[in-house]
């Protein structure tokens, strides 16, 4: 690099010569640019703190520049105007006073294009048309009014500068296909699978060759997290068999996941109360449920289970969570955190694939649709990325993962989203199922069945239109709902197995020392009396008791797996 001269006896920026000097120990600003200078730096003499940047001093009052050759541009100071090519708002800028044009110094260093040639944008070369007009890009089909417009005046194309160059095929994580640019979408699908807007059949769009109906804004379908940066153009498409089973006789299939026998589907199932909550799924590890198929093993004595829901769960799966595939894994019996809800769970999850570290997510939230109707709100829920909203239902903050509504700035957290609308519970009474009710008044008691504390009838619960019991939420599942009835883990070297809390009389917790409310709770398999009622209790017996004070329930868990690297399983 060449060094800079030691003084400047005519410069462009200014009337007298300017010095070198090496950094000031107190910031200046320039005298150009007006931003602060933090290094070498040019000064004038003979005028009191005039200095430079080592740029700066070669920029001259008054210059032509070739994207606006008509009229000369001149120095504006706190003009609060913007660089027609960067949108840029400095202090200082280049100016045209009789058509308004402005450009920023560094605009000036580096100029945009006149001519961009790319085939991939437009057949014909394309010309940077440097005056201020409103238009709709062909390649986007919006209205922005975009400081650097490209043109092709043979066809009447006109596109922004930040447009030219888009992937011509892609895969996004909002669907499981292939997706490709057309300039002429037609009359497919109206609304764009990323934000749901109309999408014109007039203008540039993606589309999915295997389904009709599927069309993504060209701006959404590049967006930094709905797309990974690949063009996939020439790359020929691998044909992968994702199907999770083989259906090998009438009702009849064979699972990838229990590989050695078959399963049949029952279609007339009976609840029964007393055995409802351990008679799971081995897939979400919810209890059968109220009436909706199920694959049983035919096996005799096998008592592997899975709802028909739960057995089509595809192999290889995207999710709006992360850019990188997912793929189904189980049979590992050990618990994971799920990164999306904070629960700990068991049985199927999806793991990212090609990025470190893995991000694993159970198949409660990755079967969320998007978009995601949800009876207490009138508008459909979409994948909601922001901060400092806490969940409507919970009144917890999430992790960064929400399903809201813009419109009306309504969200909920993913654990609250995938709450069942009917459960069975030992508080109630035998063949009562209780109902989620969405903070509105019903005729149900005033105080909790489980903890008997006073309930909030404007907080989300579950009740009993019958026998008027009631439930928190939290009372109604507990912290380890989603792991298996019967199955022992281990954490932090230690053996708990996973026990109904259905005695007489509930056993007191080892660490918090009150009775353990929550349905399912977990037995020190080292001690006679040993039980654990939450996971915050869990994790003082693990020795990190200075948790419980400094972190809100939900960010707890995070904190719990991620950050103290404590191993599930």
């Amino acid at each position: 690099m060449k060094p800079s001269p030691p003084a400047i006896e005519h410069p462009m920026c200014h009337d007298h010569s300017l010095v070198f000097l090496k950094k000031r120990e107190v910031e200046v600003p320039c005298e150009a640019c007006k931003e602060s200078i933090d290094g070498p730096s040019y000064s004038c003499l003979e005028c009191i703190h005039v200095y430079f940047h080592l740029d700066c001093v070669h920029l001259s009052k008054e210059m032509y520049h070739p994207c606006h050759p008509s009229h000369p541009l001149e120095v504006a100071e706190e003009s609060e105007k913007s660089c027609y090519f960067c949108a840029a708002q400095p202090k200082v800028l280049y100016h045209c006073s009789i058509c308004n044009f402005s450009v920023c110094f560094g605009c000036t260093k580096h100029p945009p294009p006149l001519v961009v040639e790319d085939p991939k944008t437009h057949k014909h070369p394309l010309s940077l048309f440097a005056s201020q007009i409103s238009f709709t890009c062909n390649r986007c089909g919006t209205e922005r009014n975009d400081p650097k417009p490209y043109i092709c005046v043979k066809c009447n194309f006109v596109v922004h500068g930040n447009c030219i160059g888009f992937p011509r095929v892609i895969n996004i994580n909002r669907h499981d296909h292939r997706i490709s640019f057309t300039y002429h979408p037609g009359r497919r699908g109206t609304h764009c699978g990323f934000c749901w807007g109309d999408v014109s059949q007039y203008y540039g769009a993606y589309v999915c060759s295997v389904c009709p109906d599927y069309t993504v804004h060209s701006q959404c379908a590049v967006n930094i997290d709905v797309w990974n940066g690949v063009d996939l153009e020439g790359t020929p498409e691998r044909s992968e068999d994702i199907a999770p089973f083989k259906v090998v006789g009438h009702n009849l299939i064979r699972h990838f996941s229990h590989s050695k026998h078959t399963l049949r589907l029952l279609e007339d199932i009976v609840n029964i109360h007393d055995v409802y909550e351990c008679i799971r799924c081995d897939a979400c590890v919810s209890p059968v449920g109220f009436g909706p198929p199920i694959y049983a093993c035919g096996d005799s004595g096998c008592l592997f289970l899975l709802h028909e829901k739960c057995a089509n769960f595809p192999i290889k799966k995207r999710l709006v969570f992360r850019t990188a595939p997912y793929m189904l894994e189980c049979g590992d019996d050990a618990a994971i955190y799920c990164q999306m809800c904070g629960m700990l769970c068991d049985g199927f999850k999806y793991t990212s694939q090609g990025v470190t570290p893995r991000h694993c997510v159970d198949v409660h939230c990755s079967s969320l649709p998007e978009p995601f109707v949800h009876s207490v709100h009138s508008h459909s829920l979409l994948d909601y990325r922001t901060t400092n909203i806490v969940c409507r239902a919970c009144k917890r903050l999430p992790n960064d993962n929400m399903l809201g509504c813009y419109a009306c700035n309504f969200c909920l957290c993913l654990y609250c989203a995938t709450l069942p609308e009917k459960i069975l519970h030992m508080c109630s009474d035998d063949e009562h199922p209780l109902t989620l009710y969405y903070g509105e008044m019903s005729n149900c008691t005033s105080w909790c069945g489980v903890c008997e504390s006073e309930l909030d009838p404007s907080n989300w619960l579950y009740t009993c239109s019958e026998c008027g019991v009631a439930l928190h939420v939290q009372c109604a599942f507990g912290d380890f709902s989603r792991l298996k009835p019967g199955r022992i883990y281990n954490f932090g070297e230690r053996d708990y197995k996973v026990v109904l809390n259905s005695g007489n009389t509930r056993p007191f917790c080892s660490h918090c020392h009150s009775r353990c409310k929550a349905p399912f709770i977990l037995r020190d398999k080292s001690k006679d009396n040993g039980y654990i009622c939450s996971l915050s209790c869990l994790s003082i017996g693990l020795g990190i008791r200075q948790c419980i004070h400094l972190f809100t329930f939900m960010f707890f868990k995070f904190f719990f797996s991620s950050c103290l690297g404590i191993k599930f399983g």
